[in-house]
Formats: structure tokens, C-alpha cells, sequence
């Protein structure tokens, strides 16, 4: 029969319980080692005791499930589980650190803090979306940065995998989560849309730059079915200097209907790193609620729907990439160019939720003292900026799916592969000239995109007639 492991020193298959770290409604933490294992590990173990929650066990059931499922630095390295019918239990990497949580006698934090603590967040929650995870639990207790400050998110008790029988949704009949962190969508049942999280995540980034939440910290279920048809106080009415792109990310993130969010948290994560490409609209404005007119329509809305298929959490994450289209904008580029811009208005089409970042890459001398100025004395940086929104001009792209930048590099491919990488890139498009005697000694710039960018990358040859594809 299980019991309840409550002593130090126990031993259950090679692990010893070294001390408790943590003890909360649905679970206990252990700090625990093995003999001759270095590797410091976490034991996750559930509360079946009496008058336990019932969704303790089914929580278990799920993380089992899921963690396993799940790598890379966003998430905690999977290392054993206990038999159900002995002893449950997951044992998982310690992470050095401390979560979000031990940060709330602080708040609100710094504007610049807090966007650098959401775009790292953004971007560990796309990592578990591009895997088929929607977390459903984001708070500052189960967000925790590593010594190189990368996002890692803890416990999938809650989680929904789009692959996996979801026993939480199968099991209970009403919506369980963190009261103050739950989308309206869940309210509604809802628990396989990614962009749950991104409502969470924006609950995050109001609570951390006003310390006040959004929607308070009712616990009730009606308390939190407001949600369905009450917006937030503007966090431009709460403080004076509130930064009106911060607001702009923070509000879209909390809209009620998830078709008006962020549609990937890649997005999210590259308009937090990126403040000054912020298109900025009504929202940044507001200082109030929305009229009682509007809240009434909400009220009688029923049109936030579940996604019709297992697959949906896939399929909204492919319809809104990050493509990023690197331009050469000198003179002799001018027919790739127009190429470039054939294959991007392709893309575009297909996928009018994508998002376009015109890049164009200044090379700068490594020792000597590089020019700002053309001989005009016009600014390079801004010159290339122009003309970089006049190649896209022909797109005829709203302003939130577009944005520019002119980056200041001794290698071009280092910089494409660099941004490309911190900002979550799902495509790069660029341009290969013809071949010279240069380009075969050294390489060219496409060939190091092509074959070193972790995404995919299409090289476009205009003479050729020809796109060459590489998928990573």
C-alpha cells in the first residue's frame, strides 16, 4: 500500500530523501541523491494522504507523462518516476536559483527588468508549444532562471499535451488552475490553445510592473468568469510613467478573445526584446476600462470557441511565424531583391498571421573607426532603416507584422544566425549572387545561414530562376 514518505533519509529505489524543499497543496519536494551521482535532483512527490486533493494524483499522472516528453533548457532534465501502485514520484534536475515568487516583495519592478524577465519567459513557453505542451499553470512559483538567465518552467501537473490523453480534462468538470493566472478560455473548458499562456504570461507582466493583478485575487469561480467580459484597469492609470509600448504588449496579451492575443508567444517574447519596434495603438493609449456597452456585448458572448482538432496547438503555432528576410541593399542586388520580395509576399499570403523582420547587416571593420556618416552626411544607420521599409512598402503590411533593423557586424552570417536565434526565428529568407573566385575561398554569407541556422532557411537565386530549401 502507498504512504505518504515523510522522513528524511528514506531510501526508495536509490534515492535518499535528503531534506524537504517545498511543501504545497498537491505536492511535496525533496532534495534527493543517489550514490555516486553528482547530478543534484529534485523528487517530486504527490499528497495522497487524507483529505488530499483528488487532483493531486491526476496531476501526477500527468507530469509522468508529459516531463519525460519534454528537453531542452526550458524545462527541468527528466530523470526517473516511481510506480503508481508503490511509490509515485518524478525525480527531476535541480535547478540553482530561485523562482519568480521569491521576487514579489520588490514589486513593481524596473520597465527594462521586467521586459527582459517576460521576453525570457515568452520564449521558454514557445519552446514547450513548439513540443506539443500548453503549461496552463504560468506564475511566478513555477518560473525559475538559470544561473544564464534562461526561463526554466516547473510542474506540468496542469498541462494539456496535444499528443496525450488529457486526464485533467477528462477527470474534472470544472477549470483548475491558479485562480489569478486562468484565461477566460479555460473557464470555458478550453485547455488545448497555447495562447492560455500568453494571457498568464500577461497577468505576470501586469502583477510585476504594477504589483497589482489584473483581475485580483478572487478565488471564487464567479469571481474569476468576470474575466469573460471585464477587462483590466489600464496600467496607465495606475502609474504615471507606465511606457506605452510596455502597455501596448501587456493589454494585447490580456485580451479576452484569444484571436486578438499575441498568436505565438515567440511574438511576444520578440516585441518585448525589441521595445522601440513596438507598433503602437489604441491600447498604449488607454486609461480606462471599456464602456458598460461593451462589457454587456461580452456578456452575452459565447463566440470564444475550443480549437476543433488535437492538432490546432501545432496549427496556430505554423500559421504565425517569425520570418526573417535579410536584404542587401546595395546597388547590385537590386534583382534579388525583387526575388526576395516574391518569396516573402508567398509566405505572407499563406500565413497572414506571420510576422516579417527586414534585416540588413552593416559590416564593420574590426580595428579601425567605423563611419556614421556618408559623405552627405547623412546617418547610415538611418538611411538603411528607410530603405529597408521601402522594399517592404510593395507588401502592404500592416504595421504590427512588420518590423525593421540594421545590425553593425564584422560577419553578417554571425549577426543573421545571432538574431535569428535570440529572437525565436521560424524562416530566414536570403539571397545568393552569383559565385566568384572570393566566395569560393571564403564561403559565402547564404552558405553559412544555410548551413548553420537552426531553422529553416531559403536561399533564393534569381538568375537561376531557382529557391533551394534547407529544413533543420
Amino acid at each position: 500500500m502507498v504512504k505518504p514518505l515523510h522522513e528524511p533519509g528514506i531510501v526508495i529505489d536509490s534515492f535518499r530523501l535528503d531534506e524537504i524543499v517545498h511543501s504545497g497543496g498537491m505536492a511535496t519536494i525533496w532534495r534527493v541523491s543517489q550514490s555516486d551521482v553528482a547530478t543534484p535532483m529534485l523528487m517530486k512527490v504527490p499528497k495522497i494522504g487524507e483529505g488530499a486533493d483528488p487532483a493531486a494524483v491526476v496531476g501526477y499522472e500527468m507530469e509522468q507523462m508529459i516531463l519525460p516528453r519534454l528537453n531542452g533548457p526550458h524545462v527541468p532534465k527528466f530523470i526517473a518516476i516511481g510506480d503508481l501502485a508503490v511509490q509515485p514520484y518524478v525525480v527531476m534536475e535541480r535547478i540553482d536559483g530561485s523562482t519568480l515568487l521569491s521576487r514579489l516583495p520588490e514589486l513593481p519592478l524596473p520597465y527594462v527588468e521586467i521586459a527582459q524577465i517576460g521576453a525570457k519567459v515568452a520564449t521558454a513557453l514557445h519552446d514547450i508549444h513548439r513540443q506539443h505542451v500548453v503549461h496552463l499553470d504560468v506564475k511566478p512559483s513555477n518560473i525559475i532562471l538559470r544561473p544564464n538567465g534562461q526561463a526554466v518552467l516547473l510542474d506540468f501537473g496542469l498541462s494539456h499535451h496535444n499528443q496525450l490523453p488529457d486526464l485533467m480534462k477528462e477527470e474534472f468538470r470544472v477549470p483548475i488552475g491558479t485562480a489569478p493566472y486562468v484565461s477566460p478560455e479555460q473557464l470555458r473548458g478550453i485547455r488545448s490553445d497555447p495562447r492560455s499562456d500568453i494571457f498568464a504570461l500577461g497577468v505576470l507582466l501586469y502583477f510585476f510592473s504594477t504589483g497589482m493583478r489584473p483581475f485580483g485575487d478572487s478565488e471564487t469561480l464567479y469571481g474569476m468568469r468576470r474575466r469573460l467580459w471585464r477587462d483590466p484597469i489600464p496600467p496607465r492609470a495606475l502609474r504615471d510613467d507606465y511606457p506605452a509600448w510596455l502597455q501596448e504588449v501587456v493589454l494585447r496579451c490580456l485580451e479576452i478573445d484569444p484571436a486578438w492575443r499575441y498568436p505565438t508567444a515567440a511574438q511576444v517574447a520578440f516585441d518585448l526584446s525589441h521595445p522601440t519596434k513596438v507598433k503602437l495603438t489604441a491600447r498604449s493609449e488607454r486609461l480606462r476600462r471599456d464602456g458598460i456597452g461593451t462589457v454587456l456585448r461580452r456578456r452575452f458572448n459565447t463566440d470564444i470557441t475550443a480549437p476543433n482538432s488535437e492538432t490546432a496547438s501545432a496549427a496556430q503555432l505554423s500559421s504565425a511565424p517569425i520570418v526573417v528576410v535579410a536584404i542587401d541593399l546595395g546597388e547590385e542586388s537590386a534583382t534579388t531583391n525583387e526575388a526576395l520580395r516574391t518569396a516573402a509576399r508567398q509566405i505572407l499570403t499563406i500565413l497572414p498571421s506571420a510576422r516579417l523582420a527586414c534585416l540588413n547587416v552593416r559590416r564593420v571593420k574590426r580595428i579601425a573607426l567605423d563611419n556614421t556618416l556618408d559623405e552627405a552626411g547623412h546617418n547610415l544607420q538611418i538611411d538603411r532603416l528607410v530603405s529597408l521599409r521601402h522594399w517592404a512598402e510593395p507588401l502592404k503590411l500592416n504595421e504590427p507584422r512588420l518590423t525593421v533593423h540594421v545590425l553593425e557586424a564584422v560577419d553578417p552570417a554571425s549577426a543573421i544566425l545571432e538574431f535569428a536565434q535570440s529572437n525565436g526565428v521560424d524562416q530566414i529568407l536570403i539571397g545568393a549572387r552569383h559565385s566568384s573566385l572570393m566566395r569560393k575561398l571564403l564561403g559565402s554569407v547564404s552558405a553559412k545561414v544555410a548551413a548553420e541556422a537552426a531553422c529553416t532557411v531559403t536561399v533564393v537565386r534569381p538568375a537561376r530562376a531557382a529557391v533551394v530549401d534547407k529544413e533543420t
